[in-house]
């Protein structure tokens, strides 16, 4: 018997209210699992663009910062 079969048979011995309560946790559960791919997929094209934009400056002439032009002096 499958998962899904198991869990059909608990849930129809419930009473419509708890059965209503099953349904509002797989939604719950469905929406955090759809945020999550969204997240690793934003991550994925934040890294991607970064790669990009950066994609040859190692080559550029330019400033070269030390530990120094780091730090930040308060009055």
């Amino acid at each position: 018997m499958s998962v899904t079969e198991r869990i059909n048979l608990h849930v129809q011995q419930l009473p419509q209210p708890l059965q209503i309560e099953v349904l509002h946790f797989v939604e719950f559960l469905a929406a955090k699992l759809q945020a999550q791919a969204a997240r690793e997929d934003e991550l994925l094209w934040s890294q991607f663009s970064l790669a990009q934009a950066l994609r040859g400056m190692e080559d550029e002439d330019g400033p070269v910062y030390d530990d120094v032009d780091f730090k930040q002096k308060w009055r």
